[in-house]
């Protein structure tokens, strides 16, 4: 699905988002950047004996490449986004319930959110992850359920979104907000430096 025009022939190659994500997408218009949505169509499940941040660095890895397969001339911006408590990783919820489980189960505590980011161009591919812990205040069923009961936790990691009413929940970040919302933004244009290309708060410009 296109969602702003293509880049011009003498501008920077197309950006593509290999991502569903409108919260990913949501970050690159309020820079103002031309791109396209490309899903990455991938097997997401976990390698044998795969730590969670290695496995949201894989995906991101491989969701940039697939898309870059059938676009290699584009920038393609692949990622991936884990919520882990305890060693163990929180998925979006299958059910209501699921959902008030895992907010019960993150309410006054401690997790991490781990986004990995790539970049493909030409072949070339650089990647990052970003891992930010976010701390809850503490809060009972009833607050979890009022919250479910928006719709908002039903497709994001974690059952919460930081940037919505999930804010209400959120007692400390420490890291990057923007790698909690799906996309590390600074270290997303450093990696966009890495291939050659400079933001410029106008849009790409070749280094």
């Amino acid at each position: 699905m296109t969602m702003h025009a293509g880049a011009t022939h003498d501008g920077p190659p197309p950006l593509v988002l290999a991502s569903a994500s409108p919260r990913r997408a949501q970050l690159l218009r309020m820079l103002s950047l031309p791109f396209h949505i490309e899903p990455a169509d991938i097997d997401e499940q976990y390698a044998a004996g795969e730590e969670p941040v290695a496995h949201a660095l894989r995906l991101a890895r491989e969701k940039a490449q697939h898309v870059a397969a059938r676009r290699p001339a584009a920038l393609v911006i692949g990622c991936d986004t884990v919520v882990i408590i305890d060693g163990v990783v929180l998925g979006k919820p299958g059910d209501a319930e699921e959902a008030v489980a895992m907010l019960l189960r993150l309410q006054g505590r401690e997790h991490v959110v781990a986004t990995g980011v790539a970049v493909s161009l030409d072949g070339r591919l650089a990647s990052s992850v970003e891992c930010v812990r976010v701390r809850f205040r503490p809060f009972d069923a009833r607050l979890a359920r009022e919250y479910v009961a928006t719709g908002e936790p039903m497709d994001k990691a974690g059952a919460y979104g930081i940037q919505g009413y999930g804010a209400v929940l959120v007692e400390k970040i420490e890291g990057d907000f923007f790698a909690v919302m799906g996309l590390p933004v600074a270290r997303l244009f450093a990696l966009l430096e890495e291939l050659g290309w400079h933001y410029d708060f106008c849009g790409l410009t070749r280094q």
